[in-house]
């Protein structure tokens, strides 16, 4: 426990040094976030704001994850080399987030990525990760379900399609979350924590190793992005850490328990699929607006009461997640 501890405050200490670093560079840069006309109005204020903040995540778990693994192929090259598929998926999706608001915010294409094409890099990122777990690490296809605590092969012809989904539906619903000052990485982190912690009980060090480094990397990042956030991570990190979670999960064969512990993500989500699909049928909305956490702000809450409530809903369920395993 001792040495996780001091992973997490080598990536927190690397994180805060690097925002230091990149924050400027994109002030200077005017890399600043185009708010929509038709969101919040209370968010015009925000622009201008530095985004693509999500590189400072990237930065962080590159050199993390570079020295851990050197640190560990000297006497446990299978460790380091096991920690190189959650490491890919996860800056793979990153980088994929980074092209995106590069194009809009560099660029100044408003439309960035076509959804075409960021769907087919994020496809092949997700197919590449889950044949590697597979194939290369024989991680198996077995799933574990919760509450009965058992574990069920999945045949590997609906196995990978599976997983893939579960990566695409993970992120998708982390960055429809990314929507106010602190919220994605506030809940994320919790989750993230939960995984992590999970991994330490299953003597994982792999993904013990790699949780640590993501959470350092997070809390550091959350000085900046509370609100008032001074940086938003942009589709560059809320691409990131959903690639991250959802990479994780699979590893420890845990996709189902992102049902319960990524309870916000799973709302935020619906709240989209619910509005669209509602107004496409009878012309009017059930929410204010979506995803959800607009709604409540509509409604006259303040984003600092958003996210506290939204993280306390995240840390009962990552806690009732942790006793049903």
């Amino acid at each position: 426990m001792n040495f996780q501890i001091k992973i997490l405050l080598l990536s927190f200490a690397v994180s805060i040094f690097v925002a230091l670093i990149v924050i400027p560079i994109l002030k200077k840069l005017r890399v600043g976030q185009s708010e929509r006309e038709e969101g919040p109005s209370s968010h015009l204020t925000k622009q201008g704001t530095p985004t693509m903040g999500g590189l400072i995540l990237i930065i962080t778990t590159i050199l993390l994850s570079a020295f851990l693994y050197i640190d560990y192929a000297k006497d446990e090259l299978e460790i380091a080399t096991r920690l190189l598929p959650i490491v890919f998926v996860t800056i793979g999706f990153g980088l994929v987030g980074f092209i995106d608001d590069f194009k809009k915010v560099v660029l100044h294409n408003t439309d960035g990525l076509s959804p075409k094409l960021k769907m087919l890099g994020l496809m092949i990122i997700a197919i590449v990760y889950v044949v590697m777990l597979v194939f290369n690490f024989h991680n198996g296809t077995d799933i574990f379900i919760p509450i009965i605590n058992q574990y069920v092969t999945v045949p590997i012809w609906i196995y990978i399609p599976f997983a893939v989904v579960v990566i695409l539906a993970t992120t998708n619903a982390v960055n429809l979350t990314d929507g106010i000052d602190g919220l994605s990485t506030s809940v994320t982190t919790i989750i993230l924590t939960c995984l992590t912690v999970i991994s330490i009980i299953w003597d994982i060090k792999e993904t013990t190793i790699f949780g640590c480094i993501i959470i350092g990397a997070c809390l550091g990042f959350l000085l900046f992005n509370l609100h008032p956030a001074k940086v938003f991570m942009g589709d560059t990190g809320s691409l990131l850490l959903g690639g991250a979670i959802a990479g994780i999960a699979l590893y420890i064969k845990l996709p189902l328990l992102l049902l319960i512990i990524a309870i916000i993500p799973v709302i935020e989500t619906l709240s989209v699929i619910l509005q669209v699909a509602y107004f496409k049928k009878t012309g009017k909305r059930i929410f204010k607006m979506a995803p959800i956490h607009h709604h409540f702000e509509l409604c006259g809450w303040k984003e600092n009461t958003i996210v506290s409530i939204f993280s306390l809903i995240t840390l009962i369920m990552c806690m009732v997640g942790i006793m049903i395993i």
